[in-house]
């Protein structure tokens, strides 16, 4: 029997994706892990250390190995939440799209906007115009967003819960048809 595939979220900061990532593990049964956690529990650093003492490259550089070791191991039945700048890489696009189903989780400038603006874990975001920052990270993500998606589900004013229920039956609806085309 084939393996249930990873499911992979993707989307920018204040999308949900680990919010919604632990709704969707609970209720799938799979094992949950946050990428950003998983490159904290490596280095032994929270990502402002590691954005303060490697810069954004050194941190992107952490970035891939743990989505690799993830995505490539024996972990083939997890709910993986990643964080927002996951696209930039190619390497990274590449592992993503290798046989993972990738929702992108939407979320709008101003509802990313609204949902960050108390947070201080967010190196991008520590400038005079958080807005301008967030509108430049979408131009540039949201393509790379649609490129590496299985998946779009739209977050803006939902409760987590509703977006995971929503997520959970794309997920059913699209397992169903891949099934039922091979």
């Amino acid at each position: 029997m084939k393996k249930a595939p990873n499911i992979i979220l993707v989307g920018p900061m204040g999308a949900g994706k680990t919010t919604i990532g632990r709704l969707l593990s609970q209720a799938m049964g799979k094992e949950f892990y946050d990428l950003d956690k998983v490159i904290e529990d490596n280095a032994g650093a929270d990502i402002p250390w590691i954005f303060e003492r490697e810069g954004e490259d050194g941190f992107r550089k952490r970035e891939t190995q743990a989505l690799s070791s993830l995505v490539q191991s024996d972990k083939e039945n997890c709910v993986l939440a990643t964080g927002g700048g996951i696209v930039m890489r190619d390497e990274n696009r590449s592992i993503l799209n290798d046989g993972s189903v990738v929702v992108y989780l939407y979320a709008s400038v101003s509802q990313q906007l609204y949902r960050t603006s108390k947070s201080s874990h967010r190196p991008l975001l520590q400038t005079g115009d958080p807005k301008a920052t967030l509108r430049k990270l979408f131009e540039v993500r949201d393509p790379l967003y649609r490129e590496v998606a299985t998946l779009v589900v739209e977050t803006d004013a939902r409760h987590p819960k509703s977006v995971a229920n929503k997520v959970l039956d794309a997920i059913k609806r699209h397992l169903n048809t891949e099934t039922s085309i091979s």
